[in-house]
C-alpha cells in the first residue's frame, strides 16, 4: 500500500454506524468497508439496514451486519453492542450518526414528547452507546468514537432549537468522553453543515440556496463529501486527535 493507504486503512477492524442505512451514515458505512473494515449497519428499519448491508457486502467483499435498534431507547443499546461482539469479537470504531430534527409550527407547538424524543435520539442514546462501547474498546486496547454533530449546535435557529440543544450537548459529551475514555479510546466530533440527503428533499430550494450563499463554497454538500473527514477521525491518520471538533460545512460564517 501507499503511504496514504496505510494511514487510512481499516483492514481487520470493525466499525459500527448508527443511522447507517441512509444519508451520511450510509456513505460512512460504505467508506469504512472500502477501506477494509467489516461494518455494522444499525437503524430502526431492519429491512433498510439489511438492504444496505447486502449492498456493502456485494460492492466491497467485507462482512456487514444489519441490526434493528432505536438508539433513543436506553435499554436496547446493550443488545446492540453484545451483537457486535458476538458476530465479530471486537469493535474498533463507533460512529454516532443517528439523529432527527422534526419540523414544528413555532416554539409554542413543541410538545414534551417531541422535545424528549429529539434529546433521546441525538444525545442520550449516543452517551449510552459511547459508554457501553468505549469501555469495552478500552479494555481491548483502543478504539475511536465519532459523534456526528451539526452546525446548528453553534448557530441555533428557532426552527431547530431542540435539535440544536441536543447537538450542543453532544459536542460537550465529546470533550468529556475523550477524557474519560482516554488514553486508549479517542473521541471526536464531526460537525456537519447542510448536506443533500433525504432529510433535505422537502426543503424550499430557493431558501436553501439563499441560506448557503454566505458560505465560502456557496452550496449544499453532497453526502460523499463527508467521507474524508470521517475516515480521518476513525483511522490511524488521527492518532493524536481526541476531544476535537472538525467542521465540514462548506465554510459557514
Amino acid at each position: 500500500m501507499g503511504y496514504a493507504d496505510e494511514l487510512f486503512a481499516l483492514t481487520g477492524r470493525v466499525v459500527l454506524v448508527t443511522g447507517g442505512s441512509r444519508g451520511l451514515g450510509r456513505e460512512m458505512a460504505f467508506a469504512a468497508a472500502r477501506c477494509g473494515a467489516d461494518v455494522v449497519v444499525a437503524g430502526r428499519d431492519h429491512d433498510a439496514c439489511a438492504r444496505t448491508a447486502g449492498e456493502i457486502e456485494e460492492a466491497t467483499g467485507r462482512a456487514a451486519l444489519p441490526y434493528a435498534v432505536h438508539v433513543g431507547r436506553w435499554e436496547r443499546l446493550p443488545g446492540l453492542v453484545d451483537a457486535v461482539y458476538e458476530r465479530f469479537g471486537r469493535l474498533d470504531a463507533l460512529i454516532n450518526n443517528a439523529g432527527m430534527s422534526p419540523v414544528y409550527d413555532g416554539l409554542g407547538s413543541v410538545t414534551e414528547k417531541l422535545f424528549d424524543s429529539v434529546l433521546n435520539l441525538n444525545l442520550k442514546g449516543p452517551f449510552r452507546l459511547s459508554v457501553l462501547a468505549g469501555e469495552r474498546m478500552a479494555e481491548a486496547g483502543g478504539g475511536a468514537i465519532l459523534n456526528i454533530s451539526s452546525t446548528g449546535s453553534i448557530r441555533p435557529r428557532p426552527a431547530i432549537l431542540p435539535y440544536a440543544a441536543a447537538k450542543a450537548g453532544l459536542n460537550a459529551l465529546t470533550e468529556g468522553l475523550a477524557l474519560a475514555l482516554g488514553p486508549k479510546v479517542r473521541v471526536n466530533t464531526l460537525m456537519s453543515g447542510p448536506f443533500a440527503t433525504r432529510a433535505t428533499r422537502g426543503w424550499n430550494e430557493e431558501k436553501l440556496a439563499e441560506g448557503v450563499r454566505p458560505h465560502a463554497l456557496q452550496r449544499i454538500g453532497a453526502p460523499a463529501e463527508i467521507v474524508g473527514a470521517a475516515l480521518y477521525l476513525i483511522s490511524d491518520a488521527s492518532t493524536y486527535t481526541s476531544g476535537a471538533t472538525l467542521r465540514v460545512d462548506g465554510g459557514m460564517p
